[in-house]
């Protein structure tokens, strides 16, 4: 599967819509994230169950922002509009893999209750 370009407009309904969303903070000045392209174009490839996103940091400025995107590039992983990991660097691709495999594994109606439970002020069950 291609990756798709986010920016302020489509970024809330694409994680509104979908189920898992990865998304590589980047600047065409960089040479990190060069180096990195090929290997999230083909983690989005082996995973087409899994949208994979680009945000140009240069063009998306207030987007980067808002997360406070420092470095790049920044990976970021969404799974039912929750952030479930953020780190800057290249990542490289075995790496990325079990990014992606800990992402899918998780119990997400258990995460969904911690964050629940946070804000309620109790704890889980």
């Amino acid at each position: 599967m291609a990756t798709i370009e986010l920016n302020k407009d489509n970024f809330e309904k694409t994680i509104s819509d979908n189920p898992m969303v990865i998304i590589d903070f980047w600047a065409p000045w960089c040479g990190p994230c060069k180096g990195f392209a090929p290997v999230y174009e083909k983690a989005a490839d082996v995973h087409p169950d899994v949208v994979f996103a680009k945000v140009n940091t240069d063009e998306q400025q207030e987007l980067a922002g808002s997360f406070g995107i420092r470095s790049i590039p920044t990976l970021m992983v969404f799974r039912e509009k929750v952030i479930l990991f953020q780190q800057a660097g290249a990542l490289p691709g075995n790496a990325l893999e079990q990014v992606i495999t800990q992402a899918k594994a998780l119990d997400m109606t258990r995460v969904h209750q911690e964050i629940a439970s946070k804000s309620n002020g109790t704890n889980p069950a």
